[in-house]
């Protein structure tokens, strides 16, 4: 259904993958199908994936199995993968690791690790973004977030969930970007406007945004 929006609507991408909720349901005929859904011009990451120990909706062993089928399948594909993290920075990192890295983009999506992960995911190279949760009142992740540099900062909604400060208890939407740009641009001491203009320049690096449609 997200690959038919953008189809509909310019400036709108997705990506695809089988989140670590649902990793029971991968199997080849699922990868297949995966791979198969890649080559949509619309389709520029593999995700959500990853690994989530919050909600234990799947065996761990099997989450792991299917992150690093679909870490190969993006290896495979030249696609970035954005991660799924609940509670399992480390065991993600140490995936990320034994698999390699090399020759691999992604994102942390909805980050809400310590400095030493984000630290980490740095030096893997890959991006961080952050939700509505950076701007909560009592969270510490203005900390984290100073930390990143710029090139490496993405920003997002996870809509509907994690409406930011001040839309904290309502359903959240994508307009809300708004309010965690503004807390960014303060955490990071620059103009709202240039924070804007760098973080959208970041997604469309890592993403590809456009590429495939001039193609």
């Amino acid at each position: 259904r997200c690959l038919e929006l953008a189809e509909e609507y310019d400036g709108l991408y997705a990506a695809v993958g089988i989140h670590p909720n649902d990793s029971t349901r991968l199997n080849d005929h699922s990868l297949s199908e995966l791979r198969e859904l890649t080559q949509h011009d619309k389709a520029v990451a593999i995700g959500e994936i990853g690994l989530d120990f919050y909600w234990d909706k799947s065996p761990v062993h099997v989450q792991e199995q299917a992150f690093r089928a679909q870490i190969n399948l993006a290896k495979e594909l030249g696609l970035p993968i954005v991660i799924h993290n609940r509670e399992a920075g480390r065991e993600i990192l140490d995936v990320l690791k034994s698999e390699g890295t090399e020759g691999l983009a992604g994102m942390f999506h909805c980050f809400s690790e310590d400095k030493v992960i984000a630290e980490e995911v740095l030096a893997v190279g890959f991006h961080i973004s952050f939700t509505g949760n950076l701007t909560f009142k009592k969270s510490e992740l203005p900390e984290v977030a100073n930390l990143v540099p710029l090139t490496r900062l993405l920003l997002e909604t996870d809509s509907p969930f994690l409406s930011p400060e001040p839309k904290r208890g309502r359903r959240n939407e994508p307009s809300h970007v708004a309010f965690i740009a503004n807390k960014l641009a303060e955490i990071k001491g620059v103009d709202v406007t240039e924070l804007r203009r760098v973080t959208t320049e970041n997604a469309h690096k890592l993403f590809g945004l456009g590429q495939k449609d001039m193609e």
